[in-house]
C-alpha cells in the first residue's frame, strides 16, 4: 500500500516508518507540520527544519504545511496537509509514531476517516523501555533535542543516546515515573542515522540553551549529510 508518514524528524515517526516499510508498504511521502507554537499539543517543534535533510537522506519526497499551532485549530491545517498529500502522491494511508497519546491518535484517526485514509500506528502501546532498546538494536542513532524533566539536564542534549542512557531513563522511571520514551514531553529527539538513511546527518554548528535546572534545548544552526562510516 502507498503510505505517507506524519514525519517529525524524531525517533517515533522514523521507527514507525521503518516498521511499515519492513512489512512491504511503499513510503510515498513524508508530511511535516511546522508549528509556530513551540508548545503545540499535536506537533513536534525542536529542529523541525532538519526533516528536510532527513528526507534527502531517505530519498523520499517531503511535504510541508505551516500552522499557527493553536489548540484544535491546528487540526484543520493537518487535515489540509493530508488532503493535499493524498492528491499529490495518491497515498492510501498514513503512518503515525503514536505510542500512548490518545489525544494525538484519536484526532489523526478522525481526520483519516474523513479523508478515506487508513491510519497505522505500529508503535501503539509498545513497552517503552523495550522500545528504546529496540531502536538502538536496529541501528537507529538519535540525539535528544530538548529535555524537560526531573533527573535530566543540559548534559543530555546533543549527544548520541546509548544503552547506558536507556538504563538511566529506566531508573528515572522508577524514581519519578518519567516516561523512558519521552511520550509525556520529558524529552524530544532527532534521528541522525537509521537503516533507511543513505547518509548520516553531521551537525556542524549548534548551541545549548539552558532554561532551568531540568530543562534545556539543543539548537542546530548548521548540519549536512555525510557518508556513513
Amino acid at each position: 500500500m502507498k503510505l505517507g508518514v506524519l514525519f517529525s524528524s524524531g525517533k517515533d515517526s522514523n521507527y514507525a516508518m521503518y516498521l511499515m516499510k519492513k512489512q512491504g508498504h511503499e513510503i510515498s511521502c513524508l508530511i511535516t507540520i511546522k508549528s509556530k507554537n513551540p508548545d503545540s499539543y499535536m506537533f513536534h517543534t525542536p529542529n523541525i527544519n532538519l526533516a528536510e535533510l532527513q528526507a534527502e537522506s531517505l530519498g523520499i519526497p517531503i511535504f510541508f504545511m505551516k500552522t499557527e499551532g493553536e489548540k484544535e485549530h491546528e487540526l484543520k491545517d493537518l487535515e489540509d496537509a493530508l488532503k493535499k498529500a493524498k492528491q499529490q502522491f495518491s497515498i492510501k494511508g498514513i503512518i503515525t509514531g503514536a505510542l500512548y497519546s490518545n489525544y494525538q491518535r484519536k484526532r489523526i484517526e478522525k481526520i483519516c476517516e474523513k479523508l478515506d485514509l487508513k491510519c497505522f500506528s505500529p508503535l501503539w502501546h509498545k513497552d517503552q523501555e523495550e522500545y528504546m532498546r529496540e531502536l538502538l538494536k536496529n541501528g537507529f542513532k538519535f540525539i535528544l533535542s530538548s529535555v524537560a524533566a526531573e533527573g535530566l539536564n543540559e548534559t543530555f542534549v546533543g549527544r548520541t543516546i546509548t544503552g547506558r542512557d536507556v538504563d538511566y531513563l529506566a531508573e528515572l522511571n522508577k524514581q519519578y515515573r518519567l516516561n523512558p520514551a519521552g511520550e509525556g514531553g520529558e524529552f524530544e529527539s532527532l534521528v541522525i542515522d537509521s537503516p533507511m538513511f543513505k547518509k548520516e546527518i553531521n551537525i556542524i554548528k549548534s548551541k545549548i540553551i539552558k532554561e532551568s535546572g531540568h530543562s534545556a534545548k539543543f539548537i542546530i544552526e548548521k548540519a549536512e549529510l555525510k557518508q556513513k562510516n
